[in-house]
């Protein structure tokens, strides 16, 4: 079960930063963000490509790995998810209601994506 849950977050890191780096407009638009200048599809690139291939790096680590750099690890990037879907909550109440997609669809993602991480961390 572990070892699964890893995997179905670092392939959900992997598609996001591969996305990123090869079509950062294309990602970003569902949220209504145009990246017209080089300088915001670099910051696109960096924080959503080269994040998420560090991520899905890391997690595939901890498949590999049997000892507490596992757990430090599913703990580090369930925190971080949390983290995202957190900052959706604090958007929600500050700036109003939003559709369903995409912003609560990834709300979903990163809350479950978190759970099963922290529940399986072992700690």
């Amino acid at each position: 079960m572990t070892i699964a849950v890893i995997v179905v977050a670092a392939v959900f890191f992997l598609g996001m930063g591969v996305y990123a780096l090869a079509a950062p407009a294309a990602m970003i638009r569902v949220f209504g963000i145009k990246l017209p200048e080089p300088e915001s599809r670099s910051e696109v690139r960096a924080v959503y490509g080269g994040f998420g291939l560090a991520i899905a790096g890391v997690l595939a680590f901890a498949a590999a790995e049997s000892s507490s750099l596992r757990t430090g690890i599913m703990i580090t990037v369930g925190v971080a998810l949390a983290g995202m879907a957190f900052g959706r909550i604090v958007s929600a109440v500050i700036d109003g209601r939003t559709p369903f997609y995409p912003n609560w669809f990834y709300f979903i993602v990163e809350a479950v994506g978190a759970t099963a991480l922290l529940l399986t961390a072992r700690i």
